[in-house]
C-alpha cells in the first residue's frame, strides 16, 4: 500500500467519524438546545467515548456553531430566489419547495437554528447583517412585481417572514403534523400534496 492511498483512507475514515459526530450533534442540540446538551451524550449517541470525541472536535460550543454555519449555509444555497425564472409564480413556487423540502429532509438540523432563536440567539449575532442583506434583495424583487403590477400590493419583507413561517413549522411541528394530518416522514405523496397545497394558498394571495 502507498502512502498516498493509506493517507486517502486515513482520511475517509475521519470524515465518516465526523459525519457520525455531526449526526449525533444534530440530535442532541434539536433535541435539547445548547444549554442542555452534552458532549457526553452527543459521544454516546455517536457510539464513542467522550475522549474520542473531543479527539475530534474543541469543545460543544465550536461544535454548535459549526451545525448552525451549515444549516445557514445549506438555506444560504437552496432558498435564495432562482433569477433564471421570471415569473413571480414561477420563482415564489421554487422558492416554497426547496424550503418545505429542507422541512421534510433535515427537520431536526432546522429545529437548531430554532432553538437558537428562541433562546436569544446569541450565536446567530454575526450572521444578520448577512441574513438581513438576503432578504433585502428578495424585497426589493418583490417590490419590482408589485409595481409591474404582477403582484398586488403588500409589505414585500412581512410577505416573505410569512411565507418562512409556513414552511418552517412543518420542521420545528413535523411530530404534530404525522399525528395530527398525515405522515410526512417518508410520504413523497403526503409531502408533494403539502407542498401544493402550501403553494396555491400563497400564491392566490399575492399574484395578479
Amino acid at each position: 500500500m502507498n502512502s498516498e492511498t493509506s493517507s486517502s483512507r486515513v482520511r475517509m475514515a475521519r470524515e465518516r467519524m465526523i459525519e457520525s459526530i455531526h449526526a449525533a450533534a444534530i440530535a442532541e442540540f434539536s433535541e435539547k438546545g445548547f444549554q442542555g446538551a452534552t458532549t457526553q451524550a452527543i459521544a454516546q449517541r455517536a457510539g464513542m467515548k467522550k475522549t474520542q470525541l473531543h479527539y475530534y472536535i474543541a469543545g460543544k460550543e465550536e461544535l454548535y456553531e459549526e451545525l448552525l454555519q451549515k444549516v445557514l449555509s445549506v438555506w444560504g444555497e437552496i432558498i435564495k430566489f432562482d433569477h433564471s425564472l421570471v415569473e413571480p409564480e414561477a420563482v415564489l413556487s421554487r422558492y416554497i419547495r426547496n424550503k418545505l423540502n429542507f422541512s421534510f429532509n433535515q427537520p431536526e438540523l432546522s429545529r437548531i437554528f430554532t432553538s437558537e432563536v428562541l433562546s436569544g440567539a446569541h450565536y446567530l449575532e454575526k450572521y444578520w447583517p448577512e441574513a438581513i442583506a438576503k432578504i433585502v434583495n428578495k424585497e426589493n424583487l418583490i417590490n419590482q412585481w408589485i409595481e409591474q403590477g404582477k403582484l398586488r400590493p403588500l409589505d414585500a419583507r412581512l410577505f416573505i417572514m410569512n411565507i418562512w413561517a409556513v414552511t418552517q413549522y412543518y420542521a420545528d411541528f413535523a411530530v404534530q403534523v404525522n399525528r395530527m394530518y398525515r405522515d410526512i416522514t417518508d410520504s413523497h405523496q403526503n409531502r408533494e400534496h403539502i407542498i401544493n397545497e402550501v403553494t396555491t394558498l400563497i400564491l392566490r394571495g399575492s399574484v395578479l
